[in-house]
């Protein structure tokens, strides 16, 4: 027989080391569908490897890559220990987005140290304006958010793809739907000239380290723990769970503004309807892989990166299929699933009651 006991409180090793053991059998799995691909398997390893690290070129694009993954991975891992289950990160990122074009485009004439500031702070403004509405619902009439942040992702979608053909259309983009450029006041620079990595990373890295320590040294992240962990209870010790639950999803919203933000005015420069390949999305499985950690979402977002741009890489090198990166993400996060059970419970067999004759 099979017993399952709760853990009292789940040891550090398996704090730490489930994550990697998560990632690490995610890749082995993957070894699977890689056989049937007829690709060798050490060889498949080595050109994602060498897709990554293997020039400074590969290693700039895995970061580049990672840093709009920080910031959704942020706004997950922060909304979830609320326990406020923000499925809209996709849409937060494109209103975010959005509104950095909207102001980033010469409207205002001001310095760099203004504007970029100003068009950063306007993306999180209107990303967390996107989570105001699911989290009144919740609070308000007790909506699903899950129902309710994932809906609304494809109906700003679909706002966006209208403003881009009307109001936000560039004039000079011979028919495309695209919005007018970034002027270079609103341009997050790059890091290493003459490459793709822009200080987008650095903003993701700091709001990461301060995420931490609001989370572990501040009452507000121990109201949020409190919330998360029991909200009856929170609220008999005095926490106002309404306020403290508004608060997050709008920290939640504009983390998620701060990745389209980051992306229109450090990377690509305009807004299009394909600005994300499901950044959002992604993020929530960077925030379950790091254990919901702020600091663990920026190591979680590096190895993503890393399993998409090495699987790039291996598909050109191999003619695989690249969409064995979407594979090996999906298989990190049940295995993050599974080694969560494990690590909250504990399985005893037990040998069978004998019936007596």
């Amino acid at each position: 027989m099979i017993r399952i006991e709760p853990r009292h409180a789940p040891s550090r090793w398996m704090t730490f080391g489930i994550p990697v053991a998560s990632a690490l059998a995610a890749l082995l799995l993957a070894a699977v569908p890689l056989s049937f691909a007829g690709a060798g398997i050490i060889e498949a390893y080595q050109e994602m490897y060498k897709g990554v690290f293997g020039s400074v070129f590969a290693f700039t694009e895995m970061l580049t890559r990672a840093t709009p993954l920080i910031f959704t991975g942020l706004a997950a891992a922060i909304a979830f220990r609320a326990r406020l289950w923000n499925i809209g990160a996709e849409g937060q990122l494109y209103l975010g987005a959005m509104a950095a074009v909207a102001l980033g485009t010469g409207q205002i004439d001001a310095p760099a140290y203004i504007l970029l500031p100003m068009v950063l702070l306007a993306g999180a403004l209107a990303g967390s304006l996107g989570m105001l509405g699911p989290a009144w619902l919740k609070l308000r009439f007790g909506a699903d958010e899950v129902v309710t942040t994932l809906l609304l992702n494809f109906i700003i979608l679909i706002f966006v793809q209208m403003m881009l053909e009307g109001p936000l259309k560039d004039p000079m983009g011979l028919g495309w739907p695209q919005s007018m450029p970034i002027v270079d006041n609103a341009v997050l620079p790059a890091i290493i000239p003459r490459m793709r990595l822009h200080w987008g990373l650095g903003v993701a890295v700091v709001v990461a380290v301060v995420a931490q320590l609001m989370l572990s040294r501040s009452v507000w992240g121990f109201r949020v723990q409190a919330v998360g962990e029991n909200p009856a209870a929170a609220r008999h010790a005095g926490i106002n769970v309404r306020r403290v639950m508004l608060g997050v999803a709008m920290v939640s919203g504009a983390l998620a503004g701060l990745a389209g933000a980051s992306e229109v005015t450090g990377l690509k420069g305009y807004l299009t309807a394909d600005l994300s390949p499901g950044f959002g999305y992604t993020g929530i499985v960077v925030a379950m892989l790091a254990g919901l950690s702020p600091i663990g979402v920026v190591v979680a977002a590096l190895f993503i990166a890393s399993v998409f741009v090495g699987a790039d890489a291996m598909s050109r090198a191999l003619a695989v299929s690249s969409y064995l990166a979407d594979l090996v993400v999906a298989m990190s996060l049940i295995c993050v699933l599974i080694g969560g059970f494990i690590a909250r419970n504990r399985v005893i067999f037990t040998a069978g009651a004998r019936n007596k004759s």
